[in-house]
């Protein structure tokens, strides 16, 4: 029996009346049998009362080539294979981006190997919408809303599952994740962007065949690295703590970057380490990064930078692989040279895992190393004897990593926790105070600072040099001037670098 709920559950659908939804009422006027339907996650997300700009549609008891010709008048369409019966649609004057119309569908998997091009795809226009929601993968994307009669349909108990705020599949979940491996990563990432939990039986699945992530068939990945990096992206960026959380318990970690997991039981010297191991201190700076304290120091908009959470999961990932003990002959509990191992194992694991794949982010395997690399940049250079170049270099030369670079040390500061209780941000603070002085030097509306008064060609043309090693020392040279007030003409800059030749 079909489970609908009628005019007693309202949706918010004025969206429809906007100029670019408009050909729906000119298709139901066309074709006096048809039907057509808001579905999956459209319906998710105009239920938990979120802003709709654009959605997707099932439309029934119209032919495919009939439904090509009506859409092509009423914008550009593409019919994508036929086989899906699916059609790309971007309505006349519209600012949208392509939306999917489809005809009803059956997909079956053909091998329930988990690739999800492995299923035979069936399109009818004469389908029941019930029977294209089951092929669906979580109850809460398996509702469809029938625009004509204003009816939610709700075959599989979706409504009840948003109300209770979990995660479920469409019928056992072991074989929704066999039909497409894939779903267990959108699983974890429904629960990060929805803050809902994963209901038990679909948890206990994903626990079991998570290995199966990594599987190949005929050489090839049954799930693409490109969709992994996608969905870890979209993840950590929502819900770091969360994420962090169920690839752990889920052994998504195991799977696709095992080399963190020896940041567990890995320990650290209690006089500065009183929050425990390396592991609950990185789960500890996903705590920071969420914290009230955070945004208000940082002014932290909802969503975080990809750059940034990757680098703090992995700023001390080189710990348990260069850790020393007394036992090892060391004065104490030593990780030298951990930031320099720890950026070498984040760029193979970052692209490893294609994680500048995604268009969605910006995101560079490169910055997220160098943070990790340098992260120790304070203790090692003391912010009060740092030169301004060096500041400049990590700071202003690229204005977002400056910005992540600068969070990141915040966080692992406030996440080290020594025996006195308190977080000791004194050489942050340093930092700041010195960030604030070269920033009287930046143009109006700029990130970056003032440019170099002395250029190589200036030193070169002016002293009769030849280009070497010496000139980019020289360029430094008053390039450290400049940064600090002493020159600020060209002028009193070649005259300072006559003093250095």
């Amino acid at each position: 029996m079909v489970k609908t709920t009628k005019n007693s559950q309202k949706l918010n659908v004025s969206f429809l009346r906007r100029n670019p939804f408009l050909f729906i009422d000119k298709l139901l006027k066309k074709f006096k049998d048809g039907e057509v339907y808001i579905v999956g996650g459209s319906v998710r997300d105009i239920l938990l009362g979120l802003e709709i700009n654009d959605c997707d549609f099932v439309v029934r008891n119209v032919k495919a080539k009939d439904l090509e010709k009506f859409l092509a008048t009423q914008g550009k369409v593409n019919l994508v294979g036929k086989r899906f019966g699916v059609f790309k649609f971007k309505p006349k004057n519209s600012d949208l981006i392509d939306f999917d119309i489809a005809l009803p569908r059956t997909e079956h998997s053909l091998n329930f190997r988990g690739v999800y091009k492995d299923f035979k795809i069936q399109s009818n226009p004469k389908l029941e919408i019930q029977k294209d929601l089951a092929r669906r993968d979580f109850t809460i994307n398996a509702m469809a809303w029938d625009v004509k009669n204003k009816i939610l349909i709700d075959e599989f108990g979706g409504l009840t599952d948003l109300k209770k705020k979990i995660i479920k599949t469409v019928g056992k979940p072991q074989d929704r994740f066999k039909e497409d491996y894939s779903r267990m990563l959108r699983a974890i990432r429904f629960s990060c962007q929805l803050g809902f939990k994963i209901e038990l039986k679909t948890l206990t699945a994903i626990k079991k065949l998570m290995p199966h992530i990594n599987d190949k068939v005929k050489g090839e990945r049954v799930v693409a690295y490109e969709v992994i990096a996608k969905e870890l992206l979209k993840s950590f960026t929502t819900n770091p703590i969360k994420a962090f959380d169920y690839f752990d318990k889920t052994g998504a970690f195991k799977t696709l970057m095992p080399e963190i997991l020896k940041m567990k039981g890995c320990p650290q010297p209690t006089n500065w380490h009183t929050e425990g191991d390396v592991w609950v201190h990185t789960r500890l700076g996903f705590e920071i990064l969420s914290s009230n304290k955070f945004k208000r120091r940082f002014s932290q908009k909802d969503n975080y930078d990809s750059e940034l959470v990757m680098a703090v999961l992995f700023h001390d990932l080189g710990k348990p692989y260069t850790i020393k003990t007394p036992k090892d002959g060391a004065d104490r509990i030593r990780f030298n040279g951990h930031d320099a191992v720890g950026a070498k194992m984040t760029r193979e694991i970052c692209t490893r895992l294609k994680l500048t794949s995604p268009s969605d982010f910006n995101f560079s395997c490169d910055n997220v190393a160098v943070m990790v690399g340098k992260h120790m940049l304070l203790v090692h250079g003391r912010p009060k004897e740092m030169k301004n170049t060096t500041i400049e270099k990590y700071f202003f030369k690229d204005a977002r990593m400056g910005e992540n670079f600068l969070k990141l040390i915040f966080i692992d500061a406030s996440a080290t926790v020594p025996k006195s209780g308190k977080a000791d941000m004194n050489l942050f603070n340093q930092l700041t105070r010195r960030l604030k002085q070269l920033e009287k030097l930046q143009p109006k509306n700029k990130k970056t600072l003032a440019k170099p008064i002395i250029t190589g060609h200036d030193i070169m043309k002016t002293y009769k040099l030849k280009q070497g090693k010496n000139i980019g020392k020289l360029i430094a040279v008053a390039r450290e001037a400049q940064l600090a007030g002493k020159i600020k003409t060209k002028k009193q800059g070649l005259a300072y670098i006559k003093k250095h030749l």
